[in-house]
């Protein structure tokens, strides 16, 4: 388990993260969003002790990472944006070497070498130089150097940064094996990746934690208790028509579907449950309703809500680099 407790990086010019305070629990994917300079890199590389902390702490399974930096890290794999390779050495070579840095004994590190290899698939790679492969194999070579000795921890920092879609799909899937056995933080710009693969989600906005909760939640949570989404068989004046009829009640059309077709969002101000009025003023006008849904926010919009002036939209995107200083 990590606990953050009151985390402060004062870099001087620019305060990174503010008061930040977080549990992981054992056993879950947990996904860590905030737009490009909202201190996601810099909490992380905190928790990972590569740089200190001006002030609050962080604790690894009850070690905390300033004052037993060895034992809390041995508990923690970690792959950063760009995976630190060697890019003259061999798979085997760069993992054996990584085994060899966490301690592992001679015999052992054979074994866990070849075993991080075979659950990431660089198997058939094993002896190429590092600089031949593919990304998506760089990538796989990277959370393998993580994986190896089981660390209880693993840490993901944009691990599908700059794959083609095949690619990201396989790594998504590793992903979710490793959360079978490991706790898993995975940093990602691409929210449909956070939604595919975690548990639940930890949004980050100016170095503060502004939700935490899985990503089925947080979308109801955005969504309005008296709106619905609407397809009409008929024209969108027809419906318009027929809908004005009801009380407090505020329609947005969607794009055209045809003369045919209507399709909107209806939400009542105030958030009663509007189904069954919407029914009848449809049915009276001899308009049939193709479907009715409650309206559900996506996790892009409750990432934008949440983050609303806290930096460029375009950061969620497909993966741009976090600004210098994050």
């Amino acid at each position: 388990m990590i606990e953050v407790k009151n985390l402060v990086k004062d870099y001087g010019s620019h305060l990174a993260v503010k008061d930040l305070s977080f549990t992981v629990e054992d056993g879950q994917i947990y996904g860590f969003l905030g737009p490009n300079g909202a201190g996601k890199t810099t909490t992380m590389n905190i928790i990972c002790g590569y740089i200190g902390a001006t002030s609050g702490e962080v604790l690894i399974n009850g070690k905390n990472v300033a004052e037993e930096p060895l034992e809390a890290k041995k508990l923690i794999g970690y792959l950063p944006e760009q995976p630190p390779l060697y890019q003259e050495m061999t798979p085997r070579e760069y993992l054996s070497f990584a085994a060899e840095i966490k301690g592992l004994a001679r015999g052992e590190a054979a074994a866990e070498v070849e075993r991080a290899m075979e659950v990431t698939g660089v198997s058939d790679m094993a002896d190429r130089l590092i600089r031949n492969l593919s990304k998506g194999y760089k990538q796989r070579v990277g959370l393998a150097q993580a994986i190896i000795g089981l660390p209880p921890i693993i840490i993901l920092d944009e691990p599908t940064v700059g794959l083609d879609p095949k690619q990201i799909a396989e790594i998504r899937e590793l992903i979710k094996a490793l959360g079978k056995k490991h706790t898993v933080i995975l940093s990602s710009h691409i929210l449909s990746e956070v939604s595919a693969v975690c548990d639940k989600v930890m949004i980050i906005s100016r170095g503060r934690l502004v939700a935490c909760d899985t990503p089925q939640t947080l979308e109801q949570m955005m969504q309005g208790s008296g709106e619905i989404d609407l397809s009409v068989r008929g024209g969108k004046k027809a419906v318009e028509a027929a809908l004005k009829k009801l009380r407090n009640c505020e329609m947005r059309f969607k794009k055209s579907a045809g003369e045919e077709r209507a399709e909107l969002t209806l939400s009542a101000g105030d958030s009663r449950d509007i189904r069954e009025e919407v029914f009848f003023a449809l049915a009276e006008a001899k308009l049939p309703i193709l479907a009715m849904s409650p309206s559900r926010a996506s996790l892009e919009e409750v990432f934008l809500d949440l983050t609303a002036g806290g930096a460029s939209e375009s950061s969620i995107e497909t993966g741009l680099e976090e600004e210098e200083g994050e």
